[in-house]
This record gives structure tokens, C-alpha cells and sequence, in this order.
């Protein structure tokens, strides 16, 4: 190793180290101690935003005006009794089926409909706010954040030691950050602890949160769904959780010398009635093979076997092996022309083919053409096509050793876009939620059949309601059902 390699290499590590050493001199909130810190409050909060915007485009808000003010309300109350109430905090209600809550650095803080669904009291709710709130207030998310920088610095150093590894650098420095998505059973444990802290403080009964957490441990793995993760997916599971967490309650009843501390079962139900339940066919939906859009009218045909994962932005068509997948999405472009130009400058595309074609009568562009990534060629078939005045566009991609297995099936969904006129498939409702009041007492499976509830769906909504279908309830109890 030449003395010009080794001093740069010396000089790259020290400047590392001093970069290190000036800015992970960092404050925990909640602990007051020292911990190691990469990202400053302010990186924090101008990191929030850009995910913010990011997390809005990708998954979408819920469109009730009214329930995004209600959760809002309750988290800004909430938010108030934390370590960080300084932070300009955002809670928003997110318009995904998945059983999720989650939280980005800066005091933003999301719920899906679907977990809305599930809990079943205003405390329920305050209980899994907490525990967002307290994985902000402890910093969790930035100190994943600063892992990620600390071993990105390592790549860097070690891209100046080898060819080989700078080859791999950029891959690395993906596969680091993929490493860090979910918590530790620490951060878990302490996000708990805060959770109990805050919504007893608020004024809540915080052994509600336990409920949830059991609901959960019953609902798992029939809320893994593709795209947004489900709860157990981002949240590792501790020993001992539920016990934990009652004891936490407890101990802050104790402090607190409260006597009452709110559930607010009824008015918690009462604000979910006719909110939409699972998937919302009206966004887009696939039935025997085919992908139907009621609104903006078109269908294509999914390849069989594949799986789809449908959000706002796009449509996401995979193999189960993941060796091949189609990329589906609405541009904003005049023309299908000018859509694949800026798809060519944007990714270096190298064009092998560019076709003008016609598919059922719409103006499109068909192009074959490569990119490199990685230090690999990746071939991509894509294919843009005007609607009205909507372009669409299809990315389909693979290896190259891949492309003559998968070419028809890439074909096939792409030349078989077409309008949507079939009025039974546009026509089409999302399922509901229908707040019901228990006349006389019985159990809940007596009360359930007596609602209409199928026999292959009674468990699903016994774990919708947190209840055991085996359980007696009293008269003018408030239950959710699934109405379409």
C-alpha cells in the first residue's frame, strides 16, 4: 500500500471520527443521558418532512375530515404531556386496510384505517398513540438513522480499499438500511413504558393498551398483507408485553392519584360507523386474473400466479420469486411521446427498440431498452399509453436471463389495456363499518348471528370487536360488523 493511499485513508478515518465525535454528543429526552447521535433535532424534523410527503403520495389520507380532526385532537393533547412537546406534531389517518401505526422523526405520527378499525376505545387508541409518540421522544427512529450513517462512513472507507468493494458500495449501503426498519426489543419495551406514561397522564385508563395487544396476538398473521407491513412486522414482540404494560399502568395510577381515568368505549365506536373496511374497491381491484379501476375506467390482465400490491401511486406486479415484476402508474405528461422521452433522460435508458402503436384504439408507445445499475444491465420492456387525458405507462422488469421466460407475460398485460365498460365491475362498493346496539343480553356469537354474520366470519368479528365469541354481553353494548 502506497503512503499517499494510507495517509488518505488515515485522513478519511479521522475526519469520520471527528464528525462522529462532534455531533453524537446527544441528550436523550427522556432519559437525560448521553447517547450516541448522528442527526441533530433539526436534521430530525427536516427529515420528517421530506418522508412526511413521502408517506402522504405513497399510501394516501383517509377522507374524512372528521376522523383526521378526532385523531389529530387527541394526539396533540397527548403530545403536550411528552418529552418533546416542543415538536410541531402531526397525527394523520392514512387510507390502507393494513393493521399498522407508525412514526418518522420530527413528531409525525400515522394510523391506517385499519388499525383504526381494531381498536375499540378512545384509551385502546391513546395507549398505541403513546407508544408512537414515545419512539419519536426517545429518539428511536434517529438513532436507527445514525446506525445507518455510521456504517454507510465504514462503506466509504472500506470503497478506498478495494475495487471489489466499491463495486458492491451502493448495494451495501442499501442492504444497512433495510437492516434497520425495525425496532429493537428495547426501543419496544421502552415505547410501551412511554405509551402507559402519556396516555395515563392524558387521562386515559392505560391497561386499555393491553387489550389492543392481544387483539393483535389473535389477529396476526391474518393482517400481513403486501405493501405498508403490518404492526408485527415493524414491531418485534416481547416477552412478557402485556404484563409489562399493566404493570406500567398500575404504578402510574399510583403517581397520579387519579381516581378515574377515561375509556370512552361508546364515543370511540360511535365516530367509526360507515368507515370503509379493508380494501376499497373503488381504487382498483383484481378479480380472475385481471386488475379492474372503476374509477378512471381501464382494466389489464395481471399475469396468473403473480402477486399485486395496489396503492395510490401505483400498481405492483411480482413473481413469487421477485425475478420479475411490472410497474404500473399514471404520469403527468402531454403525450405518450413526451412521457417516454423523460423516462429515457431520466434513467439513462439506452433504447433498443421505440414503437408508435395503437392498443384497442389508444394512442401508445411501445420501447425496449436497458439500463445500468449496480455495474448490471437491466433490460426493461415499457409501454406508454394515453387515456382521455391520462397517460399511463408500464415499466416491466427482469434479469437478462430472465427476459425470454417472462416476455409474453409482460406483453400480454401491457397490449391488453383497454377501457373499462362493463357496468357489474365499475359499479362496485367497499365494505363498511356498521355500529350496532346489542338489544338484550346473550353472547357475542348469539348476538353476531342474530346481526346476519355468516358462520366463516364470526371469529373475524369477535377479533374486530377485541372480544370471545363465547363472551356474554349486556344489553345496549356497541359492536362493529362488516356491512357491504
Amino acid at each position: 500500500m502506497s503512503k499517499k493511499l494510507l495517509l488518505k485513508i488515515s485522513l478519511t478515518i479521522i475526519i469520520s471520527a471527528l464528525i462522529i465525535w462532534a455531533i453524537s454528543c446527544a441528550v436523550n429526552p427522556v432519559t437525560g443521558k448521553r447517547e450516541f447521535m448522528m442527526i441533530t433535532e433539526s436534521g430530525e424534523i427536516s427529515l420528517g418532512k421530506k418522508t412526511d410527503a413521502q408517506v402522504i403520495e405513497t399510501y394516501g389520507l383517509y377522507k374524512n375530515q372528521q376522523l383526521q380532526n378526532y385523531i389529530n385532537n387527541i394526539g396533540q393533547k397527548m403530545a403536550g404531556k411528552s418529552h418533546r412537546s416542543h415538536l410541531k406534531w402531526e397525527f394523520k389517518l392514512l387510507d390502507s386496510p393494513v393493521v399498522n401505526a407508525f412514526a418518522v422523526p420530527g413528531g409525525y405520527v400515522y394510523f391506517t384505517r385499519g388499525i383504526i378499525a381494531h381498536l375499540n376505545s378512545e384509551a385502546e387508541l391513546a395507549g398505541v398513540m403513546g407508544h408512537e409518540i414515545g419512539h419519536v421522544t426517545a429518539r428511536h427512529s434517529a438513532k436507527t438513522y445514525s446506525k445507518a450513517m455510521l456504517a454507510q462512513i465504514g462503506i466509504q472507507v472500506g470503497g478506498m480499499l478495494s475495487e471489489t468493494f466499491r463495486e458492491y458500495a451502493g448495494l451495501a449501503g442499501f442492504g444497512v438500511g433495510m437492516l434497520f426498519l425495525k425496532f429493537s426489543r428495547d426501543n419496544e419495551r421502552q415505547a410501551d413504558a412511554l405509551g402507559v406514561e402519556y396516555s395515563s397522564k392524558s387521562g386515559y385508563d392505560a391497561n386499555q393498551m393491553a387489550n389492543f395487544f392481544e387483539t393483535l396476538g389473535r389477529l396476526y398473521p391474518q393482517s400481513a398483507q403486501s405493501g405498508l407491513p403490518a404492526w408485527f412486522s415493524t414491531h418485534p414482540n416481547p416477552p412478557d408485553r402485556i404484563k409489562a404494560i399493566k404493570q406500567d399502568a398500575q404504578k402510574w395510577k399510583t403517581n397520579l392519584a387519579q381516581k378515574k381515568f377515561a375509556v370512552n368505549q361508546n364515543s370511540y365506536l360511535s365516530k367509526l360507523n360507515g368507515m370503509i373496511y379493508g380494501e376499497d374497491p373503488r381504487q382498483g381491484y383484481v378479480e380472475g386474473n385481471t386488475f379492474y379501476h372503476p374509477q378512471m375506467t381501464f382494466q389489464f390482465p395481471v399475469p396468473a400466479n403473480w402477486k399485486v400490491n395496489n396503492t395510490p401511486n401505483q400498481v405492483q406486479m411480482f413473481t413469487k420469486d421477485q425475478d420479475a415484476v411490472i410497474l404500473f402508474s399514471l404520469v403527468k405528461e402531454n403525450s405518450p411521446a413526451v412521457a417516454a422521452d423523460s423516462f429515457i433522460s431520466r434513467s439513462n435508458a439506452v433504447v433498443k427498440k421505440r414503437e408508435k402503436i395503437r392498443i384497442n384504439g389508444l394512442t401508445s408507445q411501445r420501447i425496449t431498452s436497458e439500463i445500468t445499475s449496480q455495474e448490471k444491465t437491466i433490460p426493461v420492456l415499457s409501454c406508454f399509453i394515453q387515456k382521455d387525458k391520462n397517460i399511463f405507462v408500464f415499466h416491466a422488469y427482469t434479469s437478462q436471463e430472465k427476459l425470454a421466460t417472462y416476455q409474453s407475460a409482460f406483453r400480454n398485460t401491457m397490449d391488453k389495456f383497454k377501457r373499462l365498460t362493463d357496468r357489474s365491475k365499475i359499479n362496485v362498493k367497499p365494505a363498511k363499518l356498521v355500529v350496532k346496539k346489542v338489544t338484550r343480553a346473550q353472547t357475542l356469537k348469539q348476538v353476531l348471528k342474530q346481526f346476519g354474520v355468516a358462520d366463516n366470519k364470526l371469529e373475524e368479528m369477535a377479533i374486530l370487536n377485541g372480544r370471545q365469541l363465547n363472551e356474554r354481553l349486556a344489553a345496549n353494548t356497541l359492536l362493529k360488523i362488516v356491512q357491504k
